[in-house]
Protein backbone atom coordinates (compact mmCIF):
# COMPACT_ATOMS: atom_id res chain seq x y z
CA UNK A 1 0.00 0.00 0.00
CA UNK A 2 1.32 3.44 -0.93
CA UNK A 3 1.05 5.94 1.88
CA UNK A 4 0.01 9.30 0.49
CA UNK A 5 1.26 12.49 2.06
CA UNK A 6 0.39 16.04 1.13
CA UNK A 7 2.15 19.37 1.37
CA UNK A 8 1.02 22.92 0.74
CA UNK A 9 3.81 25.02 -0.75
CA UNK A 10 4.05 28.80 -1.21
CA UNK A 11 6.73 29.85 -3.70
CA UNK A 12 7.97 33.44 -3.73
CA UNK A 13 10.31 35.33 -6.01
CA UNK A 14 10.01 35.89 -9.76
CA UNK A 15 7.47 33.10 -10.22
CA UNK A 16 4.62 34.65 -12.21
CA UNK A 17 4.76 35.33 -15.94
CA UNK A 18 7.48 32.69 -16.44
CA UNK A 19 5.25 29.66 -17.24
CA UNK A 20 5.73 28.38 -13.68
CA UNK A 21 2.29 26.75 -13.45
CA UNK A 22 2.50 24.87 -16.75
CA UNK A 23 6.05 23.78 -15.91
CA UNK A 24 4.92 22.56 -12.47
CA UNK A 25 2.11 20.51 -14.04
CA UNK A 26 4.61 18.84 -16.35
CA UNK A 27 6.95 18.02 -13.46
CA UNK A 28 4.07 16.63 -11.40
CA UNK A 29 2.91 14.40 -14.24
CA UNK A 30 6.46 13.11 -14.73
CA UNK A 31 6.80 12.32 -11.00
CA UNK A 32 3.30 10.87 -10.64
CA UNK A 33 2.04 13.29 -8.00
CA UNK A 34 -1.41 14.86 -7.80
CA UNK A 35 -2.49 18.31 -6.68
CA UNK A 36 -2.79 21.80 -8.08
CA UNK A 37 -0.91 25.05 -8.64
CA UNK A 38 -2.20 28.63 -8.87
CA UNK A 39 -1.02 32.23 -8.93
CA UNK A 40 -1.74 34.36 -5.87
CA UNK A 41 -2.63 38.05 -5.81
CA UNK A 42 0.58 38.88 -3.92
CA UNK A 43 2.77 37.64 -6.80
CA UNK A 44 3.57 34.26 -5.25
CA UNK A 45 2.55 30.83 -6.48
CA UNK A 46 0.72 28.33 -4.28
CA UNK A 47 0.77 24.58 -4.82
CA UNK A 48 -0.79 21.52 -3.20
CA UNK A 49 1.22 18.35 -3.83
CA UNK A 50 0.18 14.87 -2.77
CA UNK A 51 1.34 11.33 -3.40
CA UNK A 52 4.06 8.92 -2.35
CA UNK A 53 6.53 10.44 0.12
CA UNK A 54 9.58 10.25 -2.15
CA UNK A 55 7.75 11.68 -5.17
CA UNK A 56 6.34 14.58 -3.12
CA UNK A 57 9.85 15.32 -1.85
CA UNK A 58 11.21 15.35 -5.40
CA UNK A 59 8.39 17.65 -6.53
CA UNK A 60 9.19 20.09 -3.72
CA UNK A 61 12.83 20.12 -4.81
CA UNK A 62 11.71 20.85 -8.39
CA UNK A 63 9.53 23.72 -7.12
CA UNK A 64 12.58 25.08 -5.26
CA UNK A 65 14.42 25.26 -8.63
CA UNK A 66 11.54 26.43 -10.85
CA UNK A 67 11.62 26.74 -14.63
CA UNK A 68 14.51 28.48 -16.38
CA UNK A 69 12.87 31.93 -16.41
CA UNK A 70 11.95 31.89 -12.73
CA UNK A 71 13.94 33.07 -9.73
CA UNK A 72 12.69 31.26 -6.64
CA UNK A 73 13.57 33.18 -3.49
CA UNK A 74 11.77 31.12 -0.84
CA UNK A 75 9.50 28.14 -0.25
CA UNK A 76 7.14 27.79 2.70
CA UNK A 77 6.09 24.17 3.17
CA UNK A 78 3.30 22.95 5.44
CA UNK A 79 1.84 19.51 6.04
CA UNK A 80 -1.63 19.16 4.55
CA UNK A 81 -4.38 16.60 4.26
CA UNK A 82 -4.52 14.67 0.96
CA UNK A 83 -7.45 15.76 -1.20
CA UNK A 84 -7.47 12.53 -3.26
CA UNK A 85 -7.38 14.50 -6.51
CA UNK A 86 -5.98 11.84 -8.83
CA UNK A 87 -4.26 14.36 -11.11
CA UNK A 88 -2.35 17.64 -11.09
CA UNK A 89 -4.09 20.73 -12.43
CA UNK A 90 -3.47 24.41 -13.03
CA UNK A 91 -6.05 26.49 -11.19
CA UNK A 92 -7.02 30.06 -12.02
Amino acid sequence: MIVAIARDVRITGRVQGVFFRAWARGQAERLGVAGWVRNCADGSVEAHVEGEDGAVGKMIEMLRQGPSGARVEDLKIEAAEPEDLGRFEVRH
